[in-house]
């Protein structure tokens, strides 16, 4: 997982409450089966008509938000559905943060296990965020000192987690953070082995194996 430490780009406005999974990633995306390549799916009932052409009124199809690395929402950011591939999406789209005012809980720990930065503000800083958003000026997401700052100079610091702040600077998803432990899961699977080492020999009852051909 790519490490969070600070982004500072353009944020995508959308001043909308509840952003739902269907929204951000819709059904046709969850054929998908690999995380890779999935930025097409983000929002794409909204940004593609039918025939696959751009909506020039939607907001990531405009500049300079289409090359946005943070969305700016209102409450209640990615209720519905459990589905990962929302984050998915808006991680291959280059989406590394989110500010709102509220998030749903399930979609909040999928972004942090994805390496999205969501972050929870009070209203009126999300509408400060939002009004520099639709102007165009870039915002600045900074982990180690939780706070969002604003080009005029505006700092909103936030809350998140202390392991959850821990894996995102260091880049450790569920598989990174199992591996931390890979001397111990080594140590115990020898000593496993020859513990009860009739479960690991495969060889029918009675028969060598094939030669090596």
């Amino acid at each position: 997982m790519e490490k969070f430490v600070q982004i500072t780009g353009y944020a995508a406005p959308m001043p909308m409450n509840n952003i739902n999974t269907d929204m951000i990633t819709p059904k046709q995306v969850m054929k998908a089966v690999s995380r890779k390549g999935l930025s097409w799916g983000l929002f794409c009932e909204y940004r593609f008509d039918d025939q696959g052409n751009e909506n020039p009124d939607f907001v990531l199809n405009k500049e300079p938000w289409r090359r946005a690395s943070i969305v700016v929402a209102l409450e209640n950011w990615g209720c519905g559905s459990s589905r990962e591939h929302a984050p998915w999406a808006m991680l291959d789209f280059g989406i590394r943060s989110v500010i709102a005012i509220s998030f749903a809980d399930i979609h909040y720990n999928n972004c942090f296990k994805n390496g999205i930065l969501p972050v929870a503000l009070k209203p009126d800083e999300v509408a400060r965020v939002m009004k520099d958003a639709e102007a165009g000026k870039p915002v600045t997401v900074d982990l180690p000192s939780q706070t969002v700052r604003l080009e005029d100079g505006a700092a909103f610091p936030f809350h998140v987690d202390p392991f959850r702040k821990d894996c995102l600077l260091n880049g450790f998803d569920d598989i990174a953070l199992t591996m931390l432990e890979s001397d111990k899961i080594d140590a115990y699977e020898s000593a496993y082995r020859k513990k009860v080492p009739w479960l690991f020999d495969r060889r029918p009852a009675g028969r060598e194996p094939a030669p090596f051909r």
